[in-house]
């Protein structure tokens, strides 16, 4: 019995199962992550470095690595990260990986470089749709009411660089509270 209680603490918790249907436990889940934590953050580069989408999917990946890397048990893993079950993390991260994968498999399909949904072409225009022109009827309406005169007078305070007076102003305007009793 001394034994058990001795050894317990230094024995990791071993997850039987994810509650999730068709979802499998990965014994060696943290090993699996950083693996494809590294392959996405190789296959990462084939985006331009100035694109948001990379530097969204470098940021989340590092951090994720580096939980993986310090911590060694996975409901440590689960608790850093906050994003669900580990199972659920290598997922997420080999569909992150099809987007990038230019191998034969995923040729039917194209991946993210064959896309090019950063580029733009120098010709492309867009429609812009004036405040006069009529909405489509599928797009809700959403038009501001006006805004309060107090807005316009502070406004016009800033600019003409009298912003106490309009201040005083407002105060002189605003009712006083009534004595507590």
């Amino acid at each position: 019995m001394f034994l058990r209680m001795a050894v317990r603490p230094l024995m990791a918790r071993v997850k039987e199962t994810t509650g999730i249907v068709g979802l499998e436990v990965v014994p060696n889940a943290r090993e699996v992550l950083i693996g494809l934590y590294n392959k996405t953050l190789k296959e990462i580069q084939t985006v331009p470095e100035d694109e948001g989408y990379r530097k969204a999917v470098e940021s989340f990946t590092r951090h994720r690595l580096k939980v993986c890397q310090e911590e060694h048990d996975w409901e440590a893993i689960e608790k850093s990260l906050g994003c669900g079950q580990v199972e659920e993390l290598i997922e997420e991260a080999k569909d992150e990986l099809k987007l990038h994968r230019q191998d034969d498999r995923r040729r039917a399909f194209g991946c993210m470089a064959e896309w090019d949904p950063w580029g733009v072409p120098d010709d492309y225009e867009c429609e812009v749709i004036e405040n006069d022109a009529p909405v489509p009827k599928h797009i809700p309406l959403h038009r501001p009411g006006p805004l309060p005169e107090e807005f316009y007078k502070t406004m016009e305070a800033i600019t003409s660089g009298t912003l106490l007076d309009a201040i005083s102003l407002s105060k002189k305007d605003e009712p006083a509270l009534p004595p507590k009793v």
